[in-house]
Order: C-alpha cells, then sequence, then structure tokens
C-alpha cells in the first residue's frame, strides 16, 4: 500500500549551501538534518533526497564524483543514526556544455519526474507526501502533484523569502526555520491526516 514520504532538496537543506560541490570534502551537514532525518526514519516515513546537479552538465564535477559526494553524504548521515530511503538527482541543464546532460529534461526540479520515479520505486504516495528545500522551486514541484510544499530557511530560503517572494507564483504551505523544524510540522500534519 502506498505510503507518504517526505522528499528533501540537498544543497541548502540537508547540507551546507557552498555553491557547487566539485569536492567530497566540501559536503557538510547542517545542523538538524541528521537528527530531523533519523526522526522521520523513526516514525517510518520515507526520507527521499531529490536534488538538481546542474555542475554535472555544466562541467564543473563528473558523475562519478557526484555518485561519491552521495556516498559521503549516506555515510555522514549513517554515523548520526540516519539513513536515506532513496536518492534522486538531475544532472541536467538545457545550457551545459557535457553531452548528453545538455538537454531539456523532465526531471529538473519543479518538473517533477523524480518524484514520480520514487513513487513508482518505493510506493510512494505523492498527495499524501512533502517536498522540503530552500527555494520556490521545492515548493512548485510538490504541488505539481498535490502535495505539501515546506521552505526552510536555511541556504538560500531566507534571503529568497525577503528579497524575492513578492514574484512567487506559489506560497509554501508552512516557513521552517530549518529541517529540524520542517519535520516537525510534518509530523504533526501526518497524524493530523
Amino acid at each position: 500500500m502506498a505510503r507518504p514520504a517526505v522528499f528533501l532538496d540537498r544543497d541548502g537543506t540537508v547540507t551546507r549551501e557552498v555553491g557547487y560541490v566539485n569536492h567530497v570534502d566540501r559536503l557538510e551537514l547542517l545542523p538538524h538534518s541528521a537528527v530531523a532525518i533519523r526522526r522521520l526514519n523513526e516514525a517510518g516515513v520515507p526520507a527521499v533526497l531529490i536534488t538538481n546537479q546542474a555542475g554535472v552538465a555544466r562541467g564543473y564535477f563528473s558523475l562519478d564524483l557526484l555518485e561519491q559526494t552521495h556516498a559521503r553524504l549516506r555515510e555522514l548521515l549513517a554515523a548520526e543514526g540516519a539513513h536515506l530511503d532513496g536518492l534522486y538527482f538531475c544532472p541536467h541543464v538545457p545550457e551545459g556544455k557535457v553531452a548528453p546532460f545538455n538537454i531539456d529534461c523532465e526531471c529538473r526540479k519543479p518538473k517533477t519526474k523524480m518524484l514520480h520515479d520514487a513513487a513508482r520505486d518505493l510506493d510512494l504516495d505523492l498527495p499524501a507526501s512533502f517536498t522540503v528545500g530552500d527555494k520556490i522551486t521545492d515548493v512548485i514541484m510538490a504541488h505539481r502533484v498535490q502535495a505539501r510544499g515546506v521552505f526552510v530557511l536555511t541556504g538560500y530560503g531566507r534571503g529568497d523569502l525577503e528579497n524575492q517572494s513578492l514574484a512567487w507564483s506559489e506560497r509554501p504551505d508552512h516557513i521552517a526555520e530549518h529541517l529540524g523544524d520542517a519535520v516537525d510540522w510534518i509530523l504533526r500534519e501526518m497524524k493530523r491526516d
């Protein structure tokens, strides 16, 4: 039976926003991230990473380095007793210079292919699910599948809220200080549903 999940953005939400992570040592968990993901794990709620990684198409790093970076992320989470139930990434951007990744794809957020792939692979109920991210595209992506979108103030979040929110085409279902606060709200909402 399909179940709800929490879809997590990577840079600026789970990990520190440092620009392109072109070396494994640049990857650093944000405070609250591992504990928040562990709480989802303990509640039996799938935690699924959904991330745009256009640095592949732009030639800033290889797919191999991206896989090493994600292996490091899993190690950092495991050291804190947390795990991801799935990890999906989009390496594409049309203006990239590295073929075959320089395309207009169906997976780049706010498009929804990564969500649909995860739902198929992990038997997830998308309309009952949540996304968490520091960009409004994460919220737009959620709404496109009738899920709820939580906007966090880490990463680009606070600046985008203060400087860009008047131009947003959609509003978050909730705004949270960080991933830990977002998970608190999500778990409360799941109990109400």
